[in-house]
């Protein structure tokens, strides 16, 4: 029987500069799916890449699946494996269960209770459906892990306070200015995470924005919302010596911003400092343009203790959370333990069907040289109703009073009509 195994490199052990070499990119997530999912133990899986994790879940019948999650992601970002051994996390059966329950209730996320994660599982659980590679084992965990997590968020207050990364990247940012309302921003990208903090930005009062983005349609439609100029990735380093602070979240497989660019734009600024907040995986910014003076570059490691300073609220409520994951994972351990039950009922019927067809083709013969018809029909339904009893009758010869017991209603009552 398969079994739930997760193989993650999250922000609880890794730092960024590791988190940035495991993640995935959109564009080859579903080749890989389907890599993974070639192993002959996989029976299922799903891939999950976002800026604080890079996990696979998968549905496996084998002894050392560990050992073939570990070799397939070293492989896949050809790292060396003891290089990357210290930051693995290994989740399996009812580990596993409660794992995917903390992440998709933001319970194992950097802010806690973040709702953002959910639709990430979302787009990962669509996507491995959409490329084949889920099994109903796997099928039936991120639904449960999705209305678990609906719960908790109907159950619980986990997500009332507004600490979400992009709410710390502008609290962060408040640290290096005062007020905010007087600076110029530029926002790279035009994701999820960078329309919160134009959002988070606007309610500070900041109406000087730029957004800058590779393909400037979607970047128009976050400037239209917050009255922001739209540039293309071509345009923004002409314009980024006007940027106090930068705000980079893109899809980038490499650094978007070299360390020349900024040592261009402060000789422009005359030195007046920049504040940067690179919250990308991997990262758009080239670490080295920390060594430059009037610059503070942070990454998504940076936030963390504005993240402990706001989370009091959540934290009240995580005990709560976490019982009512205890809770919904005992259902589904029940559903787990009746899969044998399940897989019986499957193979009786796949049986009786084979012993209907048989007798069907052996009537059908014969009524072709017969016309008794009655007498035929009559030695059909014998035929399929003695098979089908045989077994059940030998066993329950031979059923306790216990087993007997059970079985009462498994015997079907006659029905008025056919």
């Amino acid at each position: 029987m398969s079994s739930i195994a997760i193989l993650s490199v999250n922000h609880q052990l890794a730092p960024v500069a590791v988190r940035e070499k495991v993640a995935f990119a959109p564009a080859q997530l579903a080749n890989q799916l389907k890599k993974l999912a070639s192993i002959s133990a996989i029976e299922g899986c799903v891939i999950v890449s976002t800026c604080n994790r890079a996990e696979i879940y998968v549905a496996s019948n084998a002894k050392n699946t560990r050992q073939i999650l570990s070799d397939y992601l070293a492989q896949t970002h050809q790292i060396k494996p003891q290089d990357l051994a210290q930051y693995l996390l290994y989740f399996e059966a009812d580990d596993a269960l409660e794992h995917i329950c903390k992440v998709a209730t933001g319970l194992d996320s950097l802010v806690l209770g973040e709702a953002q994660i959910l639709g990430q599982l979302k787009d990962a659980y669509n996507l491995a459906k959409r490329a084949g590679t889920l099994s109903k084992l796997l099928e039936k965990l991120f639904q449960h892990a999705f209305s678990t997590a609906k719960k908790v968020r109907t159950d619980t207050k986990i997500g009332s306070s507004p600490v979400s990364v992009a709410y710390c990247a502008i609290k962060l940012s408040e640290k290096i200015f005062t007020d905010l309302a007087q600076q110029t921003v530029m926002l790279i990208g035009a994701g999820e995470m960078i329309e919160l903090c134009a959002q988070h930005l606007s309610q500070k009062g900041v109406s000087n924005m730029i957004v800058a983005n590779r393909t400037v349609e979607n970047a128009q439609k976050i400037a239209a919302a917050y009255n922001a100029e739209a540039v293309s990735l071509k345009q923004f380093s002409s314009l980024i010596h006007k940027a106090d602070i930068i705000i980079s979240s893109t899809a980038a497989s490499v650094p978007i911003i070299g360390k020349g660019l900024i040592e261009t734009a402060l000789k422009r600024r005359r030195h007046k400092p920049i504040f940067i907040l690179d919250i990308a995986i991997p990262r758009d910014i080239e670490p080295e343009v920390a060594q430059l003076g009037d610059v503070f570059l942070y990454t998504l490691d940076d936030l963390q203790q504005v993240v402990d300073n706001n989370i009091d609220n959540r934290q009240k409520e995580k005990t709560l959370a976490a019982e009512i994951i205890t809770t919904e994972n005992q259902k589904f351990d029940t559903w787990i333990n009746t899969l044998p039950n399940e897989k019986v009922v499957q193979n009786y019927q796949k049986n009786a069907y084979k012993i209907k067809d048989s007798a069907v083709a052996a009537a059908l013969k014969k009524l072709k040289n017969n016309k008794n018809t009655e007498e035929i029909i009559k030695q059909l339904a014998d035929q399929i109703t003695n098979k089908l009893l045989h077994s059940p009758f030998a066993n329950i010869k031979n059923a306790s009073e216990i087993q007997l017991e059970k079985c009462k209603n498994c015997v079907p009552k006659i029905a008025k009509k056919l």
